[in-house]
């Protein structure tokens, strides 16, 4: 009787849910959903084992997490090309129409917020993550679950994977803002900050307490719907339970260009913030024939709108120290509110940027955001100026170690020379234990300065003499026994990270990581890389004479050279990976479900990459093998159906190295 009564329950509630959440229908009173929920929550507590993961009463979260885990994207989440102007608007038709002249577009919003991806199997939500970098993002299913907009449970029983985006509504925004300054809490900024801050709450109770919403605009991937266009794929989707992003068709780019000049302007009436439009090409059929760069698809654009101004008042200039000691200037401002933010800081780049637009310290000023996000000082109102107002000048000591600063002729920036400089070690160290380089978990910023505070870390070589003062890590504030022991195991990974991240790491001035990846791949030792000399690096192509002399000179500084060193000593790869270019697995399309022996995901797609294979992110009759681990979903259950090859973590490394396809 009670799994009866429970089953009907989640039914009704869900019903509930939607008429007022989706269709701004409510159909019964709040307290009378409050009766059924309570009702819910009391046979659910007698009856713990009939608790389901889509039962309503499991959105609001339960205990605190320690941290959010990492998700790797089977495909690649790319981020939009921005269009500013009606003519990049044009060279973009221009562009689509050169392949595909019938193509016909779908416009809607974009939304400021925080993209996730959401993944069901069988029509149950299952995980729901940050876009993160576009390939790894964060766990947070259980703070999504929070969002009544998010459905637990599909329509039908259908896998598949969404985008959406994440937001908060401007009145809602403004209601929070009210009641945590009733608190003595600081506002958030935008709801933009909002949204953001409350979904990365490690206690979801709390993110259940924040007005959160979610419009889903694209469905990433799905087996057995085959639909022709995007506006189908967003009614289906809608069928399915999900709030959709309202879209308009287009068939020309001119009345596109018309309708961005429109939504400029009405954009402030809507409900939510949107930072711009995006334009896709409808047809799916197109897509795949446009395809995508390596950071974008080439059947989409985002148009962005012109940034906002404020006028403001600039109270003074700071000066910050970068990691290669340039000092940047920063005026102080006023604060102002702009595009739904609060602004008190804005860059000044450099000191000729502040003589070219003569910004003098108590002037009156207009301020924007560079794209909508970065505030800068657009121009000076001259006309308000009282005569008392004061010239600035660049320091002629760093404003952190006190040493001398020098600015070479020819160039803008001003630097402090003291490479022992605390500002400069800091950012250094921030820059070698970021994503792209060293990559280590547990140790970010607010780490590494707990870590310069205790006189922990002072140089790279240090961070991997951690493991020997476990004792003292343990008693500092913000870590605990499993922090710490978390933050050595991430620091003994890092070890084994390919050349190419040691070398962008190290912060060789001009090298980012495409060019580090470039030195790895050339001279595959660290040795060989020390030795090489300026002709030898301007022999490889994209390396330009400017970076020969900095990478040269890099090597030649003793400092340098004993970090180095000490890396090497501490166990660190100092030799580039090889024996992975074959091409052993090309034309062969691999999907990855479950949780294998040693490998993790991102490895295994690299493997497959490197050796000319391909990964897809659902299985279908293009599938050659289905890479299986423990744990394994719908994916195996859908291989089995179709025939596909089955295989484990050893077979897989024996394709990779020759062993054939004769399974």
């Amino acid at each position: 009787m009670s799994k009866t009564r429970i089953e009907a329950l989640k039914k009704e509630i869900e019903a509930y849910n939607r008429a007022y959440y989706l269709d701004d229908a409510p159909l019964i009173s709040d307290y009378d959903y409050d009766q059924l929920m309570q009702e819910l929550i009391v046979l659910e507590t007698e009856n713990p084992e009939l608790i389901t993961p889509d039962s309503p009463t499991q959105r609001v979260g339960g205990s605190p997490s320690e941290s959010f885990e990492k998700v790797v994207f089977n495909r690649p989440k790319l981020s939009l090309s921005n269009a500013f102007e009606a003519g990049d608007l044009r060279d973009f038709d221009r562009r689509v129409r050169q392949t595909c002249p019938e193509a016909s577009y779908v416009v809607e919003y974009k939304f400021d917020g925080l993209t996730v991806v959401l993944n069901y199997e069988n029509g149950m939500f299952v995980q729901g993550a940050t876009r993160g970098d576009g390939e790894v993002g964060e766990n947070i299913t259980t703070n999504l679950k929070t969002i009544r907009t998010i459905p637990l449970r599909l329509s039908e029983p259908v896998t598949l994977e969404v985008r959406g985006e994440v937001f908060m509504g401007k009145a809602d925004f403004e209601k929070l803002n009210q009641r945590r300054l009733a608190e003595a809490e600081s506002p958030f900024a935008n709801p933009r900050n909002a949204a953001a801050g409350s979904l990365r709450q490690l206690d979801p109770r709390l993110t259940a307490s924040r007005p959160l919403d979610i419009f889903i605009f694209n469905l990433e991937a799905t087996a057995g719907f085959e639909p022709k266009t995007h506006q189908e794929t967003l009614n289906y989707l809608k069928k399915l339970g999900f709030k959709t992003s309202a879209v308009k068709t287009f068939s020309d780019i001119e009345a596109i260009i018309d309708y961005c000049s429109e939504m400029e302007v009405e954009r402030r009436e809507l409900p939510f913030e949107i930072d711009g439009l995006v334009i896709k090409v409808d047809q799916l059929a197109y897509r795949e024939q446009l395809g995508n760069t390596s950071k974008s698809p080439r059947w989409a654009m985002a148009y962005k709108f012109a940034p906002d101004q404020a006028l403001t008042t600039v109270d003074a200039i700071t000066v910050q120290v970068g990691r290669t000691g340039a000092l940047t200037p920063v005026a102080e401002l006023r604060p102002v509110s702009l595009a739904g933010s609060v602004i008190a800081r804005a860059t000044l780049h450099n000191e000729d940027n502040i003589r070219n637009k003569d910004i003098r310290i108590g002037d009156h000023v207009v301020i924007q955001k560079a794209g909508d996000v970065i505030p800068e000082v657009d121009h000076v109102v001259f006309e308000k100026r009282s005569g008392n107002e004061v010239v600035f000048q660049m320091p002629k000591r760093c404003p952190v170690c006190d040493e001398p600063t020098f600015r070479i002729d020819g160039e803008a920036v001003t630097r402090c020379l003291n490479m022992a400089c605390p500002a400069q070690v800091f950012r250094k160290l921030v820059h070698f234990t970021s994503r792209d380089a060293m990559n280590i978990e547990g140790l970010g910023p607010g780490v590494l300065r707990l870590l310069m505070d205790e006189q922990l870390v002072s140089n790279p070589v240090d961070i991997y003499h951690l493991d020997h003062k476990r004792a003292q890590l343990v008693t500092l504030e913000k870590l605990g026994e499993k922090s710490v022991d978390n933050l050595l195991a991430g620091i003994e990974a890092s070890k084994k990270r390919d050349l190419s991240r040691l070398i962008f790491g190290l912060g060789i001035p001009l090298v980012g990581a495409r060019g580090a990846k470039i030195l790895a791949e050339h001279f595959k030792t660290m040795d060989s890389l020390i030795l090489a000399q300026a002709d030898d690096l301007k022999a490889i192509f994209e390396i330009g004479e400017k970076m020969a002399a900095e990478i040269v000179d890099f090597f030649q500084t003793p400092t340098n050279l004993e970090i180095i060193s000490g890396l090497s000593a501490a166990g660190i790869n100092m030799v580039q990976e090889t024996g992975q270019e074959s091409q052993t697995l090309v034309g062969k399309t691999f999907v990855l479900t479950g949780t294998l022996p040693t490998l993790d995901r991102r490895e295994a797609k690299a493997l497959i990459e490197a050796n000319g294979g391909k990964v897809a992110g659902s299985v279908s009759k293009k599938t050659d093998f289905l890479l299986s681990g423990e744990k394994s979903g719908s994916k195996y259950t859908k291989a089995q159906e179709l025939g596909i090859a089955i295989i484990d973590e050893d077979a897989f490394l024996a394709l990779v190295t020759g062993g054939g396809f004769d399974l």
